[in-house]
């Protein structure tokens, strides 16, 4: 293999490096006593230096002539007014950069960071760090005894991080530890979810803009913020507190106040100052739930806030001030309320940045044993007392609780109430077959008004499909067209509907994809998911 010619590439030190007569040879410099190392050969130094300092480049110069004859300098006036100017130094050098014919084939870069001041330092490093030089940090230091024939020692470093296995596990494992905090430590087992969670965790601790949580109540939104911030917290990124808001609460002339303030005497009743939430979380985090019940006036507040971190309280001439995060929550498609014009655009584009669609318990059936797991044993913490299944109770309940006839209408809500009432009314400490045949049948009740069957007479064929296409159906297949929508409508999601239209053949299969199913006996009449769902 074909050894690489050493290249240094580093400021003159204009005063480490400087030196007249006999005597600088007596002093540690370290521009020159890197090419003074017998164990490596430095091709070129490629010396950096800024307006007057050219003489010393050229005595430096010399004096690496004389004890390394084989390196070449090449010095390069790189134009920095101000050296301790961060933005002067870090431009000077990228532009450096831009020009520079790197031939990292043929060429090993140091770039020696031991001169120069410390933003120059600091910038070198992050050149070097960003590959904008590709290349190895050089640190060099003086000799433990100043000596005229002592070069002093070296390291290089090199900041690809992927050659370390140990920073690559470490940082690995600090991921998976944000990952697995976010889930409460749940080993969900549902792929598509997993996959989701790991992504918000890399956003959550890259960035700072807003983050939009979509999906059925009860799905976990509120709980998924919470957990965010605690984790930005732990990781220092975040000082101020977490606020939380139902937007659907919000009414009238108070909605503006409690989200901006107000100031005395704006309004009748108002007989104080009133920070509002959005100061309230500066330097926090703020969780807006069902952002899509705020009023056009709030959403046009909300924006200025967001892109400007400042509004004016109600009553206020005088705007003022909050840094805070914005994580928004909606079980609602916000597309589709812009287009219906229920949902300022410029609001829905800046908050869209990142949006994630936490999908309901039905959607994840894989994951409701490892969740009642966990609410037993927060129960278990809450309550100084360990509950556990017997196993046929526990069999009993997972056969309920993955079947069709579990629609879990409050998604996790459901499931951590259900867990809650088995486990207060267990006996000794274990949940019976009886406790479950209880809670199954309250339950089934709980849901009886989403499980009832379709009335297939209410589906309008003709407005669906068109006038000649339902007129060409037969009778039998109309009626089991008409059956068929009906349930999409009363469903939730393609997965949904697909469960209760195959709820029996799907147990035989190993790898059911009901949905597909669905899917495909809907394309037999030129009919998709969106055109029979949009239709209710």
């Amino acid at each position: 293999m074909k050894q690489k010619r050493i290249v240094v590439i580093g400021f003159v030190g204009t005063q480490l490096d400087s030196g007249k007569g006999p005597a600088r040879w007596e002093k540690w410099r370290p521009s020159i006593a890197i090419t003074q190392h017998e164990e490596y050969a430095v091709h070129r130094f490629d010396m950096l230096y800024s307006g007057k300092f050219g003489p010393v480049v050229d005595a430096v110069t010399a004096d690496i002539a004389a004890v390394s004859p084989e390196t070449t300098v090449v010095p390069h006036n790189i134009p920095i007014s101000d050296a301790w100017d961060f933005g002067e130094v870090y431009s000077a050098l990228f532009d450096f950069a831009k020009r520079y014919p790197f031939d990292p084939d043929n060429e090993d870069y140091w770039i020696h960071i031991t001169t120069g001041t410390h933003v120059v330092q600091i910038c070198m490093f992050l050149m070097t760090e960003a590959r904008f030089f590709p290349g190895r940090l050089l640190q060099s230091s003086p000799p433990r005894r100043q000596s005229t024939t002592e070069p002093g020692s070296y390291a290089l470093i090199d900041l690809d991080l992927s050659r370390y296995d140990q920073i690559a596990q470490r940082f690995s494992r600090e991921q998976a530890e944000g990952v697995a905090f976010l889930k409460s430590g749940i080993a969900t087992r549902n792929a598509s979810f997993n996959t989701m969670i790991d992504e918000i965790e890399r956003v959550a601790i890259k960035s700072r803009a807003p983050m939009l949580l979509m999906g059925p109540t009860g799905a976990g939104k509120s709980f998924l913020a919470r957990r965010v911030y605690e984790l930005k917290k732990t990781r220092h990124q975040i000082d101020g507190k977490f606020v939380e808001l139902n937007c659907a609460t919000l009414h009238g002339d108070g909605a503006a106040s409690t989200l901006f303030g107000h100031v005395k005497g704006s309004f009748t009743g108002a007989a104080a100052d009133r920070p509002g939430l959005l100061r309230s979380a500066h330097k926090g985090l703020l969780f807006l739930d069902e952002i899509g019940e705020l009023g056009p006036d709030e959403q046009a507040m909300l924006l200025k806030a967001i892109e400007e971190k400042r509004f004016h309280p109600v009553g206020s001439d005088s705007e003022v001030q909050s840094d805070f995060q914005l994580i928004a929550g909606t079980n609602r498609d916000l597309a589709s309320e812009v287009v219906a014009g229920r949902f300022r655009e410029d609001l829905y584009a800046r908050i869209n940045l990142w949006t994630y669609a936490l999908p309901g318990l039905v959607d994840r059936p894989e994951d409701i044993e490892p969740n009642l797991v966990y609410l037993l044993n927060q129960f278990s913490q809450e309550y100084g007392q360990m509950v556990r299944f017997n196993k046929e109770a526990r069999e009993r309940y997972m056969r309920f609780a993955m079947s069709p006839e579990a629609v879990w209408a409050g998604n996790f809500r459901d499931l951590s109430a259900s867990v809650t009432r088995m486990a207060t009314l267990a006996e000794a400490g274990g949940i019976s077959e009886g406790v479950v045949s209880a809670e199954v049948a309250r339950l089934q009740k709980l849901w009886h008004h989403y499980t009832r069957a379709p009335v297939a007479a209410e589906v309008d064929l003709a407005g669906l499909m068109g006038e000649e296409a339902a007129a060409a159906l037969d009778l039998f297949d109309a009626l089991q067209l008409a059956a068929v929508v009906q349930v999409c409508r009363a469903s939730s999601t393609l997965s949904d509907a697909g469960r209760k239209l195959f709820a029996v053949s799907r147990s035989a299969k190993s790898k059911p994809n009901d949905a597909d199913r669905l899917k495909k006996f809907l394309a037999r009449f030129d009919l998709d998911w969106d055109r029979v769902s949009g239709s209710r």
